[in-house]
């Protein structure tokens, strides 16, 4: 029994170097308001991203590399769609225009950005092999795999959260285990830095002063 005590504990530190070694971390971003588990410190990069109907918005790209596996967190603030859009419709008459081509285009921007995220992943060179609904902490978004041309797969999740969309992504080699680690991590934040978890499925939505509805209140893990 002693020797088989022996045998297992070393296959189990054996086993787990690979995991030790990449130095997992709990990350928060109290600026974009979520939390989640990365291997290792993340890369931080401003980006601007394009939306579905042609305006650039602000963004955050959280990403580490660790050998073969990637693992990046894409969040982008649509809190100014509404005023870019105004003011593009608004320019568009100035110049002549009318009609739908001077149509203001943000309410759909802003409730079709989940879909439009996704739709950016069934474009590369890759093929889809789930595509589903997904809740985290009842938070309602899309859900993703692929497999690339190497071999390699990407898992993804898409949410949008307040006027914030979060784009998770992680590719791993052919054979490789899913991250869970990673995919299963993430949290919402509120601007405490407390995690939230909402009793009903929280569905971001739309009003006419770009208020997003009120939910039943969420409580603290």
């Amino acid at each position: 029994m002693c020797r088989i005590s022996l045998i297992t504990a070393a296959l189990i530190l054996v086993l787990s170097g690979p995991l030790l070694a990449q130095d997992w971390i709990d990350y928060t971003s109290r600026t974009d308001f979520f939390h989640v588990n990365f291997p290792g410190e993340p890369k931080l990069k401003d980006i601007t991203y394009s939306t579905e109907y042609g305006i650039t918005l602000p963004g955050h790209l959280y990403s580490v590399e660790n050998g073969p596996n990637r693992y990046s967190v894409t969040v982008v603030n649509y809190a100014d769609a509404e005023k870019i859009h105004t003011a593009r419709a608004e320019q568009c008459k100035k110049n002549g225009g009318e009609g739908d081509a001077c149509q203001n285009d943000w309410r759909g921007d802003v409730q079709g950005s989940i879909v439009y995220a996704s739709w950016q992943f069934f474009q590369r060179n890759a093929k889809v092999t789930h595509y589903a609904w997904y809740v985290s902490d009842l938070i309602e978004g899309h859900r993703l795999q692929l497999t690339n041309p190497d071999g390699s797969h990407t898992f993804a999740a898409i949410h949008r959260h307040g006027t914030r969309l979060y784009i998770l992504e992680a590719t791993v080699p052919r054979g490789a285990p899913a991250p869970g680690l990673f995919q299963q991590s993430l949290q919402f934040i509120d601007e405490e830095g407390k995690p939230l978890r909402y009793r009903t499925y929280y569905t971001t939505g739309y009003s006419e002063e770009w208020k997003f509805p009120a939910p039943p209140p969420p409580r603290a893990r």
